[in-house]
């Protein structure tokens, strides 16, 4: 099955297509990819995933054409930047 593993920092941003075993996870497909490797920062125990935008659990299955989304850690409050463009 094909589907596509996304991460982005700050500066930067890694997209990218692979085939996994039918059944799989969300955390077996970010394993696979490889993408803990490339970005050791990544935490999948603190930090929250998701497919097409929308908060799912490690263990969701994924299906085929699926994009599994790993989200950054928020490093402002919304409510304060909104506070200081008044």
């Amino acid at each position: 099955m094909n589907v596509g593993v996304c991460y982005a920092q700050v500066d930067r941003q890694l997209w990218m297509r692979l085939e996994v075993p039918d059944n799989s996870t969300i955390e077996e497909t970010i394993k696979l990819s490889g993408v803990l490797k490339l970005y050791p920062e990544i935490d999948l125990s603190s930090q929250k995933v998701g497919i097409f935008g929308k908060i799912a659990p490690l263990d969701t299955a994924v299906k085929d054409g699926d994009r599994v989304e790993i989200y950054r850690q928020i490093t402002a409050d919304p409510q304060m930047v909104k506070r200081r463009r008044r």
